[in-house]
């Protein structure tokens, strides 16, 4: 089936106290979105990318984005991250059936954890890969009151990519909710469809804050 990849790189990278989006942040002389793109381009089952840009800085993003063979289209993001993945599934291709949605802030992707994900799409509508969390986890109320201690070999932290067959995701997309999701997987659980998690990979941290810029380095 005829796969393609949505790189959401529209974050303007706030937290990172960063001049340019957060995609164009170097690390170690290169851009974080150039890591992810190399990730996609050498993987034999990827067939396509699409790059979501912030609007006004296109023309570095196509730029970047030229050596990649796989890239068939840069797009601008929208002002909340479902419209930029919204913005960037409309420029997949027609008869592509399967969609990966990755966060270009997320360097350390690599063909294993593609892999492990392309493989459980095979017999699942949505996936997506995570890790199991390594710490106890509380949940606390407005107040900051401990309300709860969940079970933590039941809590895994999500991380990209997040895969969909393309028509769960475009009919997740086309839904209305009250509340805007974080991710695209729980747009996709709020229609009741099942997403299956796949083992991801510690080393697949998202760039955030400065100090995960010194934590990249040191896995770069």
């Amino acid at each position: 089936m005829k796969t393609e990849v949505i790189v959401v790189a529209a974050g303007l990278g706030r937290r990172l106290k960063s001049r340019v989006p957060k995609a164009l942040v170097l690390l170690k002389s290169k851009p974080l979105l150039i890591y992810s793109l190399k990730a996609f381009e050498n993987h034999p089952g990827i067939d396509g990318v699409v790059v979501v840009g912030a609007g006004g800085f296109l023309s570095q993003f196509v730029r970047l984005t030229k050596p990649f063979k796989k890239v068939r289209a840069v797009v601008a993001g929208g002002v909340l991250r479902s419209d930029s993945v919204k913005n960037g599934l409309n420029a997949l291709s027609p008869d592509t059936k399967i969609v990966l949605v990755h966060d270009a802030a997320r360097p350390f992707v690599d063909r294993a954890i593609i892999d492990r994900l392309l493989t459980t799409l095979k017999k699942n509508k949505a996936a997506i890969v995570g890790v199991p969390v390594k710490f106890t986890v509380k949940k606390v109320d407005t107040s900051l009151n401990i309300k709860e201690t969940p079970a933590r070999h039941l809590l895994w932290e999500a991380q990209t990519p997040q895969g969909f067959h393309k028509d769960t995701l475009i009919k997740a997309h086309a839904k209305k909710f009250k509340e805007e999701a974080t991710d695209d997987a729980m747009m996709v659980e709020r229609m009741g469809t099942k997403v299956k998690m796949v083992m991801g990979d510690y080393r697949n941290i998202k760039v955030t804050t400065p100090e995960d810029i010194v934590l990249a380095r040191g896995i770069a």
